[in-house]
């Protein structure tokens, strides 16, 4: 991800193909904000960084901790306003930062605890549920390489 967002401006990290895609402001922040969901609320019940921290308010957002982009349709996208760079990058260096401390911490006892971990109803190990969201991150660090090189004409992650 640092590779794929290095010198992108904010007219690279808003630009959308086509009125059907997402922009990569709009893939990481979705992106930070599930892994912000996940990290704190989902798997130690505490408040997520977008609160705490106050990013919502430097996106221009809600408060609101269940605030994810899940199920927003191509209009509510479309009128999406990403914030400056800074905050963009910001909210992403604070999330990296607070999942490697979290995660680093863990022992193997602690990814082994079976609970019920949301999205998914049925109990499951912490572990599982680390691996729900690296599989949302690959994905989406994948959309991002990809359109940062078709912006830049370089191929699918192009530098």
């Amino acid at each position: 991800m640092d590779a794929a967002l290095e010198g992108l401006d904010e007219t690279v990290l808003a630009w959308r193909p086509t009125a059907q895609c997402n922009s990569i402001a709009w893939n990481l922040w979705h992106m930070n904000r599930v892994l912000d969901s996940f990290v704190h609320t989902r798997l130690q019940d505490t408040t997520q960084l977008w609160v705490q921290d106050g990013w919502h308010g430097q996106f221009g957002m809600s408060a609101d901790p269940d605030e994810r982009g899940v199920g927003w349709s191509m209009e509510q996208v479309a009128a999406w306003t990403p914030p400056s760079r800074e905050a963009q990058l910001g909210y992403y260096e604070a999330i990296k930062a607070a999942a490697r401390a979290y995660i680093t911490s863990l022992s193997v006892e602690d990814l082994e605890v079976v609970r019920v971990i949301p999205p998914v109803a049925e109990p499951r190990t912490v572990g599982a549920a680390l691996g729900q969201v690296t599989w949302d991150n690959v994905s989406h660090g994948g959309q991002i390489s990809f359109l940062r090189g078709l912006f830049l004409g370089t191929g699918w992650f192009g530098r």
